[in-house]
C-alpha cells in the first residue's frame, strides 16, 4: 500500500477502501456498495438508537431521527465557557438548544468543589449542551436579571428560557438527573 492512501471500513457493508489522502474531502464512496465513507454512527444518549451522521452534519447540532432529541457529540471544546453581562444575551438567551450556566465567584469554597464536577459534565456532554460560567462578582446585572441571591446557583436553559434553578453545592448525579430532562425536552 502507497503511503499517500488510507484505508477506511465501510459502515455500511464492511468492505476497506483504498483512498488516496487528496481525496479525503471529497466525501469519498465505498467501492462495493457506494455509501459515503465519512458517515459516523452516534447513539442517543436519551434513547439509545443509533443514528448514522455525515461528517459535515456534525457542526449542525443534529438531532436523534427516534426521538429527535440533540445528539451529544465528543470532541467539542468539553469546557465551560467564561461569559459576562455583556455576552450573557448572545450566548445563553440567542443559543437554541440546553444551556447550563453555573453562578459562582472566585471567593466561594463550594463554588470551587462544584467546578470539576461541571467540567467533567461539560466534557460528557460537548456538543450537546452549553456550559457557561457567569462571576457574579464582576457581572452583578445579569446575577441581579435572574434574582440571584446564594451561590453556587446553576441555572438551566432551553432555547433561551430558564427551565430550572439549583442552588447550593450538589452531587453530580443530581445535576446530571435535571440536565438530562431539559435535554430530552422538546
Amino acid at each position: 500500500m502507497s503511503h499517500d492512501q488510507i484505508i477506511i471500513r465501510c459502515l455500511n457493508c464492511g468492505t476497506k477502501n483504498r483512498i488516496p489522502k487528496e481525496h479525503l474531502h471529497d466525501r469519498p464512496t465505498c467501492g462495493r456498495c457506494h455509501a459515503h465513507l465519512d458517515d459516523m454512527i452516534i447513539r442517543c444518549l436519551s434513547c439509545g438508537t443509533k443514528n448514522r451522521i455525515s461528517e459535515d452534519r456534525l457542526s449542525q447540532r443534529p438531532l436523534c431521527g427516534n426521538c429527535g432529541v440533540p445528539l451529544v457529540i465528543r470532541g467539542g471544546e468539553g469546557h465551560p465557557m467564561e461569559i459576562t453581562d455583556e455576552t450573557f444575551s448572545r450566548e445563553v438567551l440567542a443559543f437554541s438548544g440546553s444551556v447550563l450556566m453555573d453562578v459562582w465567584a472566585s471567593w466561594c469554597v463550594p463554588c470551587r468543589t462544584l467546578e470539576p464536577i461541571l467540567e467533567k459534565l461539560a466534557s460528557k456532554y460537548a456538543g450537546g449542551v452549553k456550559f457557561v460560567k457567569l462571576n457574579i462578582d464582576e457581572n452583578p446585572l445579569t446575577a441581579t436579571k435572574y434574582d440571584i441571591r446564594n451561590i453556587p446557583t446553576i441555572l438551566l436553559f432551553k432555547d433561551g428560557n430558564l427551565v430550572n434553578r439549583l442552588v447550593g453545592a450538589m452531587r453530580e448525579e443530581e445535576i446530571e438527573r435535571h440536565l438530562l430532562f431539559i435535554v430530552k425536552s422538546n
